[in-house]
């Protein structure tokens, strides 16, 4: 019995030095992706990228253009510099919710989709806070598919121009994905 026993935990203990060498090994596999995108948002007009989503409490105050809950779809180009005739190089996709009562924060769900070059094909996902007045914010990259597989990071954004119709946002991305 207690032969078996020791047999029994030698291999599990084999088995964990072995699943740590394998991921040790493999953490050479990721890559670095650090890249620069921009965002054209404009939320009026014949081609609006960016829609409010109509859905309101009876005592909702409209004499401010975002409210706390008010909830957008954007389907926004993605280009390569801060200008909305720069190359687009694929979507930002997803929505955004006006989570605070006090300040402008938002709560962003984000696809980055592209659709030129080496990365035509994949999206890198982003979820998480954005207090829109501060000037650099920090937003977690939680996945994506095609090259961004498994895709674990971060997004600094600013905000590079914005009227009460159009805003350029700028994405500065970080992510580790494996190859």
């Amino acid at each position: 019995m207690a032969s078996s026993m020791l047999k029994t935990h030698s291999f599990i203990f084999f088995l964990i030095l072995f699943f740590i060498n394998v991921i040790a090994n493999r953490w050479s596999d990721y890559e670095v992706f650090g890249k620069y995108i921009s965002i054209s948002s404009l939320v009026s007009g014949k081609n609006a990228t960016a829609i409010r989503v109509t859905v309101e409490a009876p005592l909702t105050n409209r004499s401010s253009p975002f409210i706390f809950g008010d909830v957008y779809v954007v389907d926004d180009p993605l280009t390569i510099e801060p200008d909305i005739n720069s190359k687009m190089v694929g979507k930002a996709q997803g929505s955004y919710v006006v989570a605070s009562q006090g300040e402008l924060s938002l709560l962003m769900v984000l696809n980055f989709a592209f659709t030129e070059g080496k990365y035509n094909g994949s999206t890198l996902s982003v979820l998480g806070r954005n207090e829109v007045l501060s000037t650099v914010r920090e937003m977690p990259i939680v996945g994506g598919n095609g090259v961004f597989r498994f895709a674990r990071g971060y997004a600094q954004v600013r905000t590079h121009s914005i009227t009460q119709i159009h805003a350029i946002v700028e994405y500065n991305v970080f992510v580790f994905h494996y190859c």
